[in-house]
């Protein structure tokens, strides 16, 4: 969003850096996480280093930090002390769960918030004879917790805005992954008979699979008329919500007798036709070349060591402002000197030792 971020990087560097795909020791995953941002590396257990950070941050807007909580004071680098050097800073600290409390210092990574959240089972509770959680590839906690961060940011800087006051923003990863449990919160609290098959789930073509999005009266009309089968309308085991929430495996079970004479682009086209929200199954490959992607300017190209590569823009589009990643991505410590020099810290901090 224009802002020049500096990433403060241990001397032998963000975990990340390691990840696959690697060309020529530089890794793309690390390249879409951290593209545009300047790489500064530093020790931040020598005092020589955290007298450096605090020659940073009367340039500072904001700080964002996810260690333990306990690290950074360990460090002399927590909010008070940062604070008292500037009054206006907003410190961002993400945890696994939360600043305070009996859980506070716990180890996190998302896999293990996953389990911990409630998301794990509940996503398990959706598979049909499934008696063991998922394995974890995709990380949503780390995502969502990072999306709450960006928000609760924003918000504190607009409170700055107004007050001319900085403040910390606390986000737990914990409760970030719990937003997205809405009707397990609630059936926590009400518990609710066991509703049948689940709504939404793949449906069988004659090449693969489908999955339509039924969440209201008018697409469930629409995905009748899609298979040619209007009496649903009307049967009283679907005409109703509660009855057809029921006795939804006999509706899927009757539209995959429609489905599966067709292929997938073939139910595709019935149900764009009467405006049922569906969509084949694709891979991250099939999707980057998408034409909507490529007329919305979904990627920006980004270059390292290895050469160039794709990662995405911020998902939305600003009237008023351009907003896209930035084009590069930073090798360990490539702009230390130049980012310490120019705050003075070089000569007075003893820049040599703080490595």
């Amino acid at each position: 969003l224009g802002a020049t971020v500096i990433k403060v990087e241990a001397p032998e560097g963000d975990m990340m850096r390691d990840r696959q795909p690697l060309r020529n020791g530089a890794s793309t995953s690390f390249g879409q996480l951290n593209c545009g941002k300047m790489s500064v590396a530093l020790d931040l257990k020598k005092p020589a280093a955290q007298a450096a950070i605090k020659a940073l941050l009367p340039t500072i807007d904001v700080v964002v930090e996810n260690y333990r909580p306990g690290v950074m004071r360990r460090f002399g680098l927590h909010y008070d002390v940062m604070k008292a050097i500037k009054p206006d800073l907003v410190y961002c600290a993400i945890s696994g769960y939360g600043q305070t409390g009996p859980a506070s210092e716990l180890a996190a990574y998302a896999p293990a918030i996953h389990a911990a959240s409630g998301f794990d089972l509940a996503h398990m509770s959706y598979q049909e004879g499934r008696d063991r959680p998922d394995n974890c590839g995709v990380y949503v906690a780390d995502v969502i917790s990072g999306t709450y961060a960006f928000g609760g940011i924003v918000s504190a800087l607009w409170h700055r805005e107004r007050t001319g006051e900085g403040q910390m923003v606390d986000v737990s990863m914990l409760e970030s992954t719990m937003t997205i449990l809405l009707p397990e919160l609630q059936t926590a609290q009400f518990p609710q008979p066991p509703a049948g098959k689940p709504l939404f789930g793949p449906v069988r073509t004659k090449d693969g699979f489908i999955m339509p999005a039924v969440a209201s009266e008018r697409t469930f009309v629409n995905l009748a008329k899609a298979a040619g089968r209007e009496d649903w309308i009307e049967d009283p085991r679907f005409k109703l919500y509660p009855n057809r929430r029921a006795n939804w495996g006999d509706l899927i079970d009757e539209l995959e007798a429609w489905s599966t004479t067709l292929t997938t682009a073939e139910c595709q086209a019935a149900f764009d036709r009467t405006g049922v929200p569906s969509s084949p199954y694709r891979t991250v490959r099939e999707l980057m070349a998408d034409p909507q992607l490529k007329h919305r300017g979904a990627f920006a190209e980004v270059k390292d060591a290895g050469g160039t590569f794709r990662v995405l823009n911020p998902p939305f589009r600003l009237s008023g402002a351009h907003v896209r990643a930035r084009g590069f991505a930073s090798a360990l410590g490539e702009h230390t000197r130049a980012v310490l020099r120019e705050a003075g810290a070089v000569e007075r901090y003893r820049f040599a030792h703080a490595l």
